[in-house]
């Protein structure tokens, strides 16, 4: 069994900065872990022509990690970040060390 880690980039709306970091530190984070993503890393591109925001989380095994994103709880948890960014995307790589792209 491999761990698994779902990448997730987007940018922030203009104007909902304050209450972005409110939900990710409130909500979205706590939430993930909930439902049985570790978050690992956060990172935020300050200049260049990238996502503004990328955050990576995981799992010990892709069965997890795909019975978490099929889960009601991950839509709601998704949706609600839809409220206050803009170009999400995701993808699952294996686990490793360090950024990962």
């Amino acid at each position: 069994m491999a761990p698994i880690k779902l990448l997730m980039t987007w940018d922030i709306q203009p104007g909902k900065e304050q209450e972005y970091f409110e939900f990710i530190v409130r909500e979205f984070l706590p939430g993930m872990q909930g439902l049985g993503i570790e978050p690992t890393d956060a990172w935020f591109t300050a200049y260049g022509d990238a996502p503004q925001i990328m955050v990576g989380g995981s799992t010990t095994e892709m069965g997890s990690m795909q019975h978490v994103l099929a889960s009601a709880g991950w839509v709601d948890l998704r949706e609600k970040l839809m409220q206050y960014v803009d170009n999400f995307a995701f993808k699952l790589v294996r686990a490793r060390a360090g950024f990962q792209l």
